[in-house]
């Protein structure tokens, strides 16, 4: 059974959709911490519902930046994961933490990376008037949104959509995916070596297995 530690900044629904499918053995994992930046996360809520350790590093409260992530490694460390992912969380991991779980973070990231890494994607695909838009869920690497990709969703960008329209829309294909991916490693199918992730002992193409999920 792998042991998982979420770090999470917001409402949490994409660790929602995980905690159910660990509930339902469709992982073969538990979650056995959750941290947030912000003591305001629904997220963390859903993690006490469920008894679930949780823990709110706030990094305004340290001195430093690099104190800040000493604690946030020192405090994950605690509960020895074998996988930490990332759902929503907003700060920015610094070298010495993806180092130190290098192989073993994972995220979840509104676009179909490359495309518009950071934020406001949403906006940015209406501004451009793309066809399609979506979400990746990547390995974490020490720059920006530019893990190898592992599974992409994507969904149709309708005309005269709206960014909160097209973000549930993108949500919806996210609660599929993170729980896939998610099960993929913690069945020891899913690695990251060579600057690219493998499935099956076959290395994925850069836009993921299969390339996206309808």
């Amino acid at each position: 059974m792998k042991r998982i530690v979420a770090l999470v900044s917001g409402d949490g629904s994409n660790l929602q959709a995980i905690l159910n499918a660990c509930k339902k053995n469709e992982i073969p994992g538990r979650v056995v911490a959750v941290l947030s930046n912000n003591s305001q996360a629904f997220a963390i809520e859903r993690a006490r519902t469920v008894h679930i350790a949780t823990h709110v590093l706030v990094p305004l409260h340290f001195r430093t930046k690099n104190l800040f992530h000493q604690k946030l490694m020192q405090t994950v460390d605690l509960y020895f994961p074998d996988l930490v992912i990332l759902a929503g969380y907003m700060c920015i991991l610094n070298t010495e933490f993806v180092t130190s779980y290098f192989g073993r973070i994972l995220n979840i990231h509104p676009s179909l990376l490359p495309k518009y890494p950071g934020l406001y994607t949403h906006s940015k695909a209406i501004q451009n008037s793309d066809v399609q838009h979506g979400s990746s869920v990547h390995f974490v690497t020490e720059k920006l949104d530019a893990g190898p990709v592992i599974l992409q969703a994507r969904v149709p960008v309708l005309l005269n959509d709206t960014e909160h329209a097209l973000a549930m829309r993108v949500k919806r294909q996210e609660h599929r995916i993170y729980p896939l991916v998610v099960k993929w490693f913690t069945e020891g199918r899913l690695e990251m070596h060579d600057d690219a992730a493998w499935l099956d002992g076959s290395k994925l193409p850069k836009s993921g297995y299969m390339g996206f999920i309808k």
